[in-house]
């Protein structure tokens, strides 16, 4: 039998969007057929609904697009594994959110890519276009200033707001590692913990899993172990550095995975070595998240003793992809009237999420982006009072 030829996705991908030109387009939800119509809809009519909304702010929920609207929102200072390549490369990714957020939640988003990567300009260019939009979802900007710059918008707007590189792939992350704890039999206020990585995502993982009852955790970033001795720590890597941990002389990254159960890299292709993972503790958990080429590949961390392994690519069991949890966060958030995100969200989110997989196995701890519950699990989750 012969081998079936694999399909050369980026390949496809070009000439699909060639074609296309784009991935969304604006469908509106009535038409222009008669006189009538455009009575009702647009002038004269139209100006009884601006009336009405201006002088009853709350009304634009129900008689505007406002309820189920999202804007996702990127200078494409950090696109992917791609790196600082501007606002028109981010453009088609924002684009690709837009199409999760509506085939797999039914919310309407709109890609807006800025042209600026000044932070204060682009918490100030956010804040002025929120009136006409449910929710806002950053994406894609680099570390530390995504941290200043979600901070900024949540504290000036009324409306849920998510940097989803942080904090949906922290849920995930969260939810794939109760499994897997469950696989191997371990607790997670016994396990020792490294990430490796400080930016967007490793920061709030990080953060994630200390407030999640994990007593030992340790933050790897380029320049070795984050600890309180450094001099070179922004505010945001002084509080990692302040995450409780049973290490507290260890300073290379060799250092923080020996005698480690569990390894979260969000770092870069090759930084995790067989060697390190043989010097892990019995069971270990590697979660290898750099995308396309993880830290280490699943068969070399499983031939140096991993229990379970997971990547952020679709081809490997046990992938972690924030899909699983930005559009139910925001379904949830937009139906009930949500009007921040909080951590006690993210928490339920990620237990939501783990609960739908019965029974943990080593090849199975996290649900498919296919699994058609996870949209209404997380969302209820966020609802839930």
């Amino acid at each position: 039998m012969s081998t079936p030829k694999k399909k050369d996705f980026k390949k496809l991908a070009l000439q699909a969007h060639k074609k296309l030109g784009g991935k969304i387009a604006l469908a509106p939800k009535v038409h222009l057929k008669t006189l009538d119509d455009w009575s009702t809809y647009y002038t004269p009519g139209v100006a009884a609904v601006s009336t009405y909304v201006a002088a009853h702010p709350e009304s634009a929920q129900v008689m505007t697009m406002k309820k189920n609207s999202v804007a996702v929102i990127s200078d494409g200072s950090a696109v992917l594994g791609l790196g600082n390549i501007g606002p028109l490369g981010a453009l088609p990714v924002m684009e690709g959110k837009a199409v999760i957020f509506k085939e797999v939640a039914d919310i309407d988003a709109y890609p807006i890519v800025l042209d600026t990567q000044d932070p204060d300009e682009i918490i100030e260019t956010v804040v002025r276009i929120a009136p006409g939009f449910g929710g806002i979802n950053l994406e894609d900007i680099k570390a530390p200033e995504c941290f200043y710059i979600e901070e900024e918008v949540k504290r000036r707007l009324n409306i849920p707001v998510m940097h989803d590189d942080q904090h949906g792939t922290a849920i995930v992350v969260l939810a794939g590692l109760m499994n897997a704890l469950k696989v191997v039999k371990k607790n997670k206020k016994e396990v020792a913990v490294t990430v490796l990585g400080a930016g967007a995502a490793g920061c709030a993982i990080a953060m994630l899993l200390s407030r999640e009852g994990f007593a030992d955790i340790r933050v790897v970033d380029s320049r070795g172990v984050v600890h309180k001795k450094r001099d070179d720590l922004h505010k945001y890597k002084k509080r990692l550095a302040a995450l409780p941990t049973k290490r507290k002389d260890a300073r290379t990254l060799a250092d923080a995975v020996a005698g480690a159960d569990v390894v979260v890299a969000v770092s870069g292709p090759g930084t995790v070595s067989e060697a390190m993972v043989k010097s892990m503790n019995t069971d270990a958990i590697i979660f290898a998240l750099a995308n396309p080429i993880p830290e280490i590949m699943p068969d070399s961390a499983k031939k140096a003793g991993a229990a379970v392994v997971a990547t952020g690519r679709s081809d490997f069991p046990n992938q972690v992809n924030n899909a699983l949890v930005f559009p139910g966060i925001f379904r949830g958030a937009l139906d009930a009237g949500v009007s921040k995100i909080t951590d006690d969200m993210k928490v339920r989110a990620a237990e939501a999420l783990a609960r739908l997989v019965e029974k943990p196995t080593p090849e199975n701890i996290i649900p498919s982006v296919l699994d058609k519950r996870a949209v209404a699990a997380v969302a209820k989750a966020v609802a839930k009072k």
